[in-house]
């Protein structure tokens, strides 16, 4: 480039024409006009050069003290819990588990809500993967008795016990509460748990008037999940069921008193005890063969449930689980389709 501009800058007359070489004195003015170019082309690049410099610096800075901004008001949890209840509810408050138990088969058996994409797989709930475990970056880990006994896997990683069930023989609203407040405090978000409390209660009532304006004339209900097409188990007042049926409005009818875990085991012809108002709600999942051996029942024919009684068929929804399965049931049982009986 400067070669071109070196020849495009001596004159003709600068030329001697018995020597054909270029006269010192021919070469003065090219020379001083190079050297002004070439001081001008400097001073623009490097200006050029500094100026985005001194923008990165401040932008860099700005980052940096919005990032210590942020660690100051926010710390984040690696949290690993085995337990479906406390990943659904830690998952709905907006803080989800970075790993938890039987992922493959949550959509069957919890549905909503749903997991993040990348949630890790821990394998089988009660007895997780301890290679994989060994490689998370965990920070504490959440559980309950159940899988306490898998708790040295995880070394020196802190461990927290939360448990959503009944104190007593009438599950309440505080006995899902209060444990969703543990998780907040847990988790350094005391304010996401109260607010989603709060959320959580405004849901329940809006399904609660869903529910009244479709079927006004049902007010009792008995839920059960059927083991096989004559066996079944009964979900009874220590179970999620009263407290979120509580919310709604309306009364749960039962047959005795639940185990701890908030259910009696019946048969099929024990539902012939149930006043011919109360309106059986049936828990999914529900195989095709069991669904088809119900049908061929007489004694199921018998009770006439979709005809002279009422029956509804909810979708999946973690019967030991937490606050949001007290969401997810009001919501499910707001848009069921019943029939037979009050429904009617």
């Amino acid at each position: 480039m400067f070669s071109a501009l070196y020849k495009k800058n001596i004159s003709k007359n600068a030329i001697n024409p018995s020597t054909k070489r270029l006269s010192p004195d021919s070469l003065t003015l090219p020379l001083k006009n190079l050297s002004l170019v070439l001081g001008l082309v400097l001073t623009t690049m490097l200006s050029a050069c500094q100026e985005p410099v001194t923008e990165q610096k401040d932008v860099q800075q700005s980052a940096q003290t919005d990032a210590q901004a942020a660690d100051a008001t926010h710390t984040n949890i690696n949290i690993v819990s085995p337990d479906w209840g406390n990943a659904a509810t830690l998952t709905a408050m907006g803080y989800p588990p970075i790993a938890t138990g039987d992922v493959r088969v949550w959509d069957r058996w919890v549905g909503k809500p749903a997991l993040p994409s990348g949630t890790i797989d821990l394998g089988i709930r009660y007895q997780p993967n301890a290679e994989l475990v060994a490689q998370l970056p965990v920070d504490l880990v959440v559980d309950n008795s159940f899988y306490q006994h898998a708790r040295n896997l995880y070394g020196d990683v802190p461990a927290e016990s939360i448990m959503f069930a009944a104190k007593g023989e009438i599950a309440n609203w505080a006995d899902y509460t209060e444990p969703t407040r543990k998780l907040g405090e847990l988790i350094h978000e005391p304010k996401l748990a109260e607010d989603y409390i709060a959320k959580s209660k405004k849901d329940i009532s809006l399904a609660s008037a869903r529910l009244q304006q479709r079927y006004p004339n049902v007010k009792k209900f008995a839920v059960v999940q059927f083991v096989d097409a004559n066996n079944m188990r009964m979900y009874v007042a220590n179970s999620l069921f009263q407290p979120a049926l509580k919310g709604m409005g309306k009364e749960l009818d039962v047959l005795g008193k639940g185990n701890q875990w908030g259910f009696v085991s019946i048969r099929m012809g024990d539902l012939a005890q149930l006043d011919d108002e109360t309106c059986l709600l049936i828990i999914n999942p529900l195989s095709p063969i069991t669904r088809a051996e119900i049908d061929d029942s007489l004694i199921w024919q018998r009770l006439s449930y979709g005809n002279e009684r009422c029956v509804g068929e909810l979708p999946p929804v973690w019967i030991y689980g937490g606050m949001s399965s007290l969401v997810s049931l009001a919501n499910n049982l707001s848009a069921v389709t019943l029939k037979g009986g009050a429904a009617s």
